[in-house]
Order: C-alpha cells, then structure tokens, then sequence
C-alpha cells in the first residue's frame, strides 16, 4: 500500500509535522528522506530494508559509497544527498560547540563526536582545541589505527595545542568493535596526555570513547 494511502496520521510527514521529528521512528524519519519507494514497496519498507541491510542507521550514514548504491532504488544521488544531510548536521553541531562554553553543552560536543567518528571502520583520535572560554577552536584526526601505539600522541598533541593556543583540550577516539569500556591503553594515554598539557598550562578536559551508538566520557566514569 502506497504512503499516500496511509490515514493521515500515520503517514511520516504528516506525523513530523503534528508531533515533531522526535515521535518518528527511524524507518519513518528515513522515508521521509527516500520521499518515495519502490514498485509494490512503500518508502518505509524501503527504509526498514535499508536499515536492516546495513544494521543499523549508523552504519547507513558510514556506508561506503559502492555499497550503498548498489542497493536497490539508491544510486549515487541518493548517496549524495545523504552525505549532505550529515555534514549539515556536523557543521551544525560544531558551530554550536564553537559559540558557547562546551562544559555548558556537553551533550552538543557528545552528538557532535558521535557523528565525527560513529560508523568508522579503524580507530581514529581527534582533538577539539578550546580558547579560554571552552569554545571549540578547532577539530583535527591526529592518528589513526589502534591506540596501543601512544609514542607520538602526546607531542603532536601538545604541539597543535601550542599551534592553536589552546587553553583546553578535549580529546576522542573511537572503538569500531563497538565496545564501550576504556582499554589499560586507552586510560595510560589519557594520564600521558594530561600531564604532557599541564606542562604547556593547557587542561585536558575530557576523553570521548564512540562505541557504536554510545559516547563514554573518561571523566564522568573516573576514568581519568
């Protein structure tokens, strides 16, 4: 059955409209970008198929863009778009960080980090470099591949800090695994890194852990 067959309260637009973004679920929120499906598929069962295929909406957005367009009625526009619709988000997140005291929004720097590194298939460290009022200067990947290697990240840390004049640091990795407790490596390197800063007068504020739809902060765990 068509969407445009639906009650009107149970189509997804409609719904958005009525009852705001919040009340849809994924499938739903995912149509509404599909707009439509294909022939004897509503763009819900096209969307639950997607999500199903990909398992889950984190890894639709990571997605490679071979394998998303060799899905049935996607392609490269599709794939485009989609891709578009996450940098906005990205770029909306990290706007918000950079005006305000990130310790004043912690949950804009969680949903920033979650969707900087959610989805990526090896480890990658970030850092966001704040000024004297906890606004976000810059983002940079400092590393990439597993964490057990700790050599260099301390000084490239600190010499970006130095470069960026950066009062504070918060820094992040992620775990593709999908597992959510910090490793002995992950917890050596963030007493590293803080002390490395505290040399220079910066703060290591905080450490994100991204495991699949979680982000751990260090700090509120006592895991640093």
């Amino acid at each position: 059955m068509a969407i445009t067959d639906w009650p009107i309260g149970e189509r997804p637009r409609e719904k958005l409209l009525s009852l705001g973004a919040t009340a849809l679920s994924e499938a739903e929120l995912l149509a509404i970008f599909l707009r439509v499906g294909l022939p004897g598929k509503s763009a819900v069962d096209l969307a639950r198929d997607l999500l199903t295929h990909f398992g889950s909406l984190a890894a639709l957005f990571a997605a490679p863009r071979p394998a998303f367009s060799a899905v049935p009625g996607m392609g490269d526009a599709k794939y485009a778009q989609l891709q578009a619709v996450l940098e906005m988000a990205k770029r909306t997140l990290k706007e918000e960080i950079s005006q305000q005291s990130a310790l004043d929004s912690p949950e804009a720097v969680r949903r920033y980090l979650g969707l900087l590194l959610r989805g990526r298939d090896i480890e990658v460290f970030v850092a966001l470099f704040l000024d004297t009022a906890h606004r976000v200067i810059a983002c940079e990947e400092l590393a990439h591949g597993s964490l057990a290697e700790t050599r260099v990240y301390p000084r490239e840390l600190a010499r970006r800090a130095l470069a960026h004049n950066a009062a504070a640091v918060i820094v992040a990795h992620n775990h593709p695994s999908g597992r959510a407790d910090a490793s002995e490596a992950d917890r050596l390197l963030t007493a590293q890194l803080a002390q490395t800063l505290n040399l220079l007068d910066v703060r290591l504020l905080d450490h994100f852990l991204v495991a699949g739809a979680r982000v751990e902060s260090f700090a509120e765990h006592g895991w640093m």
